[in-house]
């Protein structure tokens, strides 16, 4: 899919939510022309591969949320597979945490006492592959298990994100990776990895978790 559709297709899906974005000079779409803005890329997959959307989301200076999200398809179906996971896993987080709209029916919203603070956190549907999510009653086990690994961090008082995907495959083997504000986060793949996941099957989990502190 071509920037300039992709552009096209962020506008409605935002403007859907009441968002009103527009384009600047760079390819972002900005609000009221400053943050928090967002730019998506489409990168078609090799012969077989599938392809990838990534998304970058600023929501002030020298602050950037990068996500990337599998798109299964040749051509525009792929890239619009992508952006159906864009909008399953995350689109309602970075909409509650950045933009500050809400809706409690498309992500569970949390506050959590780390260190000195409480942060507002905003969990997002888990991005599932391959498995009923009915199957995964270990997803119930990942916001504590998150919110006890980030106990052990020194978080500045800002936004901060975490990226999480655990994928088991047919043959047993086991892909588990957390990063926090981009960077990876050994802390929370291991936390990832202490969870009870299902031994059998072929599936893949992928979720975003925002936290913010909150202001008094």
């Amino acid at each position: 899919m071509e920037s300039v559709a992709l552009q096209k297709y962020l506008l409605r899906l935002f403007g859907q939510h009441g968002v009103e974005l527009e384009p600047d000079e760079d390819g972002w779409l900005v609000t009221d022309g400053d943050f928090p803005a967002i730019r998506a890329e489409w990168h078609e997959g090799a012969a077989g591969e599938p392809g990838r959307l990534d998304v970058d989301v600023v929501p002030g200076e020298e602050r950037r949320i990068e996500a990337s999200f599998a798109g299964f398809g040749s051509g525009d179906s792929g890239c619009r597979d992508a952006l159906h996971a864009f909008e399953n896993e995350a689109l309602h987080v970075l909409l509650a945490a950045c933009w500050y709209v809400t809706d409690d029916r498309r992500l569970q919203i949390a506050a959590w006492e780390i260190g000195v603070r409480t942060w507002d956190v905003f969990i997002g549907p888990f991005g599932l592959r391959g498995v009923d999510i009915t199957d995964l009653d270990a997803l119930d086990q990942v916001p504590a298990a998150l919110e006890t690994a980030l106990r052990n961090e020194a978080l500045k008082p800002e936004l901060h994100w975490m990226r999480l995907v655990y994928r088991h495959a047919a043959d047993g083997e086991v892909r588990c990776e957390a990063s926090l504000d981009n960077e990876p986060w050994p802390a929370g793949t291991r936390a990832l990895a202490g969870i009870a996941w299902p031994p059998h099957g072929d599936y893949r989990v992928r979720g975003l978790v925002v936290l913010d502190v909150r202001d008094y």
